[in-house]
């Protein structure tokens, strides 16, 4: 008789919406159990432990580390926690997932990343579009060469967000807490898939912000323009302000062919000049977040790669730190590398 499935026992910190979506979806994977929940709020903890079967439930993070019966932690909690909450739980051992970003800026990042590395610990980023079908096919159809030298990407966010977006989570409208606004939090998704398929570190930066629509200290439209180190210039829209929810895209032009991702109505990539057999990402199952939760449960319990290592989630943050810095005081030059390209 062969030995019984190995299983990821995870405790969920931040019991709200995108914890919940989180919770649903791990009932689909065999090697997750949810074994702990964590949140400040008493009441929501209670509720989010019985919808979802869970038997300890904190309202405390140093007592969920110290008397926790688990073995990893995910994170869903506002930017401004990510950092001291994942360097809290290196401290303790215990792998972790963390929502994206990794953290509010690319300093906090690097510790982060360099603490794990010290301690052996392993800390993944949920940029769940690299296990996306289309960004993953895109992405893989870059880095084998059938597009030829890629000279440019555009990417285009046209998203919506209503107050209620702010009012639930209210977080989410300051700078001290959140990091940034649409860039950060919807756009960098896709601007993680970009560089991630080039493998370049962006060396200079233009950009813009404004906040129409709300009264908030982060931006609610976003345009900017990167160029990598290679040479390509990368445009990126990001907005919560459409009219309308329209599909996301993604346009990459090679010297000898075109690829062209939309999100709608579900995930595809289309390839023009040259002909490519799509690659699947890794794992099964319908969705982006079950292959990126499921990546991350074998990363720790076989040492299977995960798509998102926490340092690999390092370029796109430099991306957005100079972005937001170009916005500010104009186009930024990245003098030197700010992260080690080796952990990158």
């Amino acid at each position: 008789m062969g030995g019984s499935m190995k299983r990821l026992e995870l405790a969920v910190v931040g019991c709200g919406e995108i914890a919940g979506y989180a919770a649903l979806v791990s009932k689909l994977i065999p090697q997750i159990r949810l074994a702990a929940c964590c949140d400040v709020d008493s009441a929501r903890a209670q509720a989010f432990a019985r919808r979802h079967g869970i038997r300890q439930v904190f309202t405390d993070y140093a007592d969920l580390l110290a008397r926790g019966s688990f073995d990893s932690l995910y994170l869903a909690v506002p930017h401004d926690l990510h950092s001291p909450m994942i360097l809290q739980a290196l401290e303790a051992g215990k792998p972790v997932l963390v929502e994206k970003p990794l953290a509010r800026s690319l300093p906090e990042g690097l510790e982060i990343v360099e603490m794990a590395a010290r301690r052996g610990v392993k800390v993944g980023v949920n940029y769940q579009y690299r296990y996306d079908s289309g960004c993953y096919a895109l992405a893989r159809a870059v880095q084998s060469g059938s597009l030829g030298r890629v000279h440019s990407i555009r990417i285009n966010v046209p998203w919506r967000r209503t107050q209620s977006y702010f009012d639930a989570a209210p977080w989410h409208k300051t700078l001290a807490r959140s990091g940034g606004g649409t860039l950060l939090t919807q756009g960098s998704h896709f601007l993680d898939v970009a560089l991630w398929a080039l493998d370049e570190l962006p060396v200079s930066a233009v950009g813009y912000t404004a906040s129409p629509g709300f009264e908030v200290e982060v931006e609610t439209l976003a345009h900017g323009i990167l160029q990598t180190r290679g040479g390509t210039l990368v445009n990126i829209a990001s907005t919560m302000v459409a009219a309308r929810e329209q599909a996301v895209t993604i346009e990459v032009y090679g010297q000898t062919g075109t690829a062209i991702y939309h999100d709608l109505p579900f995930p595809s990539v289309k390839f023009v000049g040259a002909r490519i057999k799509p690659q699947r990402p890794p794992g099964w199952g319908l969705h982006a977040l079950q292959r990126s939760l499921a990546g991350f449960a074998r990363w720790v319990l076989e040492d299977d790669p995960f798509l998102i290592p926490a340092a690999s989630a390092l370029p796109v943050l430099a991306a957005v730190d100079a972005l937001y810095r170009a916005a500010q005081t104009g186009d930024i030059t990245l003098a030197h590398n700010p992260f080690d390209e080796e952990k990158a």
